[in-house]
């Protein structure tokens, strides 16, 4: 199989490793060290993916960093259930998280939006 940035929900589930990111699913780990995190999305994120990006928000990578970087500028579309799981990993963190979504489109800046996550994010171009 060729590989494209637009997945589908199906082949992101199969393709997830928890140990291991990769850019099958529709948001992997892009970087992990020290303080600094980068997650990058791609295609859409809906109830059909959600169980990928729980699993991958669990993931053993994320427990240091303090800063994360959501790299949304291959994001489609977003649904609300998988905006509240950001939101819950962020607000949840065992350490206080500082949070940067950069190049979310108009409809997923809504969405975010809509599930609050305005008020712990910082957005950048």
């Amino acid at each position: 199989m060729e590989a494209t940035h637009a997945r589908t929900a199906q082949e992101a589930v199969v393709t997830l490793d928890p140990h291991r990111s990769t850019q099958n699913a529709p948001v992997w780990i892009a970087e992990a060290g020290g303080r600094h995190a980068v997650l990058a999305f791609s295609g859409t994120l809906d109830s059909d993916a959600l169980q990928v990006l729980e699993e991958l928000l669990m993931d053993p990578r994320l427990r240091e960093p303090t800063d994360w970087t959501l790299e949304m500028s291959g994001l489609e579309n977003i649904d609300l259930a998988s905006a509240y799981a950001l939101m819950r990993a962020v607000t949840r963190a065992p350490k206080p998280v500082s949070l940067t979504v950069r190049g979310a489109r108009p409809a997923v800046h809504r969405v975010l939006r809509q599930a609050g996550l305005d008020t712990v994010v910082t957005y950048a171009e």
